[in-house]
């Protein structure tokens, strides 16, 4: 085991290494998700009791899942520029420090959902931690060129785990939710992973364009975008959504599919990295559409 970085000497600087191993970023956009899937849930504004404790709880798990991430990946995160000022590659903290802080952070969480909120949402998140955290982390990433499609599984449950929060159930309408981030998550990983392809390959992940080429890369980034803005028009196609949701969807969708077909037919690193931060800025607006709309229905 490494020992802490002894430059760490405030409780301070300890509690920000900590905080920085949940991927704050990435927690905050999950919480967002399953809170929409929780407002989707009901015609009125959801049990205040219930919206803490689902909100609390999953952040809390989606925490544990990032920081086991980090204790798995260590070795990958000090060979990627990206990554390498995390603070385990950093030795600011210690092995065992992550692995008890990654089990009391998801312990806590899932008692929090069992007790205050269901078992069926403690279940659920239970399972997308195993899905995250050990499955894509140990065994897809490592091994598959399509392990964002098939990880992309476990990212896209949390208006699942937000709709179960509030109703006991996952309606298909929970699912159509999950079926937007399962389809955004490939052009998502991908904008990233042709601009730090040399870094991938390096750290000897077979991401899509380490595998199979940037040239086939950008092709299926334009593609699974076009088939997202497909998937997108469902909750109008259903009836789960109104008028103001369709046009925000063909105005976001729009936006990205330029986003796509340059980094296609244009391609440049920058123009990657742009689409990048625009699909994240996509799907929390698309989301907030989603729960504008609603409301006003």
């Amino acid at each position: 085991m490494k020992p802490a970085n002894p430059v760490l000497t405030t409780s301070f600087d300890r509690l920000r290494a900590f905080a920085a191993m949940t991927k704050p970023r990435v927690v905050w956009l999950i919480v967002f998700c399953a809170v929409i899937g929780m407002f989707m849930a009901t015609p009125g504004m959801v049990a205040l009791p219930i919206l803490l404790a689902a909100t609390t709880g999953i952040a809390l798990v989606a925490g544990a899942a990032a920081a086991v991430n980090c204790l798995i990946e260590e070795h990958i995160d000090a060979a990627m520029a990206r990554t390498r000022t995390r603070p385990l590659p950093r030795r600011e903290v210690g092995v065992f420090e992550t692995f008890f802080f990654s089990g009391v952070l998801g312990g806590v969480g899932l008692s929090l959902l069992y007790r205050l909120v269901n078992p069926l949402t403690m279940w659920l998140t239970l399972g997308t931690f195993v899905g995250y955290a050990l499955i894509y982390t140990i065994y897809l990433k490592p091994r598959t060129s399509q392990n964002i499609v098939i990880g992309g599984a476990a990212g896209a449950m949390p208006p699942v785990l937000g709709w179960a929060a509030v109703t006991g159930q996952t309606p298909i309408e929970a699912w159509l939710l999950f079926l937007i981030i399962f389809v955004w998550t490939p052009p998502h990983f991908w904008s990233l992973a042709l601009y730090r392809a040399r870094e991938y390959a390096a750290a000897g992940l077979p991401m899509l364009p380490v595998t199979h080429g940037a040239e086939y890369t950008r092709r299926h980034v334009f593609l699974y975008t076009v088939a997202l803005t497909f998937v997108t028009l469902l909750p109008f196609a259903v009836g789960m959504s109104g008028v103001l949701y369709l046009l925000a969807a063909l105005a976001l969708d729009g936006v990205f599919l330029a986003y796509a077909w340059i980094v296609w037919r244009n391609y440049s690193d920058r123009a990657a990295a742009k689409t990048f931060r625009w699909s994240i800025m996509y799907l929390a607006l698309l989301f907030a559409a989603l729960l504008v709309d609603h409301a006003l229905r």
